[in-house]
């Protein structure tokens, strides 16, 4: 890429473009060069310096022909640059790194394909628009639901909902990275709604698939916590805490939810023994109904950190994020 074309990206600070231009290697920087970013065939990498922080798979992936899957991120890195997320683990082959899916989604009570298990569903990421700021990144993407299951008189699916979402890569602050995701869904279509598991554990939503180090311990503002099967009270946040970098120290994923998060405050489910996906619960078994006027909006923030943190470190960083 030209000298020319680098200026022109930085000058302007926002970069629009359609998902068919997505391969095309567009790249941008931060204000400050510390971070950069590149569209690339799989969607956009994000890095700081020579260190990957984050992809976010806009084009869609499948394994074999199956669970076919698209708007998520993997892998997130690690400030140390491990990967920290895990794609099509054999467990639970449906999982992927950074994700928020749902088991029921319906129109007036049929079936529209299942977005957890990424079964007779499509994400269809309509636009990416990367855009630049003085110490953080912020990629904001269009995604259309659809359904092989529900489709119009020509047989082509019919547009669900329509996703916006925005997630912001913050630089490194000493032993810190924050990652904030703000998720928009408005129905596209009359009586629609979502809902998690149709079983007694309801799980659904915002969820945080990572390589589970056998040290793996959960850090609340109510305490530490030891998984079970159904949902937890765990308060505004749960870091995972455990040797996930190359060193034997402890370091950790606090996942925070913001007080104008849909359902909030959130019930939890985590995972130790079980290898398995970390969740903030929404809206849990009893689906809700997404309205065609208003959003329903639902927002986290995810604080990679290479050293232990206290819970009065994390109580201060929700209370901060709050405000945001």
């Amino acid at each position: 890429m030209s000298r020319t074309i680098v200026t022109l990206c930085m000058l302007l600070g926002v970069i629009a473009t359609g998902i068919e231009s997505v391969g095309g290697q567009t790249q941008g920087f931060s204000n400050d060069r510390s971070l950069h970013w590149i569209k690339n065939a799989k969607g956009v990498l994000v890095s700081q310096q020579e260190t990957p922080i984050l992809q976010y798979q806009a084009n869609p992936k499948s394994r074999n022909g199956s669970h076919r899957r698209a708007n998520y991120i993997h892998p997130l890195y690690g400030l140390d640059g491990r990967v920290l997320t895990q794609d099509f683990p054999p467990d639970h082959p449906h999982h992927r790194g950074i994700f928020w899916a749902w088991h029921q989604l319906t129109m007036s009570g049929s079936a529209a394909g299942d977005g957890w298990l990424a079964d007779a569903f499509d994400w269809n990421v309509r636009t990416i628009e990367v855009i630049s700021k003085a110490s953080s990144i912020r990629i904001k993407n269009e995604v259309i639901w659809q359904s092989e299951k529900l489709v119009d008189s020509d047989a082509k699916p019919i547009p669900l909902v329509r996703e916006m979402n925005v997630i912001e890569v913050h630089r490194v602050d000493g032993d810190q990275r924050y990652i904030d995701f703000e998720i928009e869904l408005l129905a596209l279509q009359p009586n629609l709604s979502i809902g998690g598991s149709n079983d007694s554990k309801g799980y659904g939503g915002f969820s945080v698939r990572v390589k589970q180090p056998p040290d793996l311990k959960f850090l609340t503002s109510r305490g530490f916590k030891t998984a079970t099967k159904l949902q937890m009270d765990c308060g505004n946040w749960v870091d995972l805490v455990g040797q996930f970098g190359k060193t034997k120290t402890s370091s950790g994923i606090a996942i925070l939810v913001h007080p104008e998060s849909a359902g909030y405050p959130q019930k939890w489910i985590l995972r130790d023994q079980a290898k398995s996906m970390q969740n903030p619960v929404y809206p849990g078994k009893k689906p809700v109904s997404l309205s065609m006027t208003n959003s329903t909006t639902l927002r986290y923030r995810l604080i990679i950190h290479s050293q232990t943190l206290t819970t009065a470190e994390l109580d201060r960083a929700h209370q901060t994020y709050a405000l945001d």
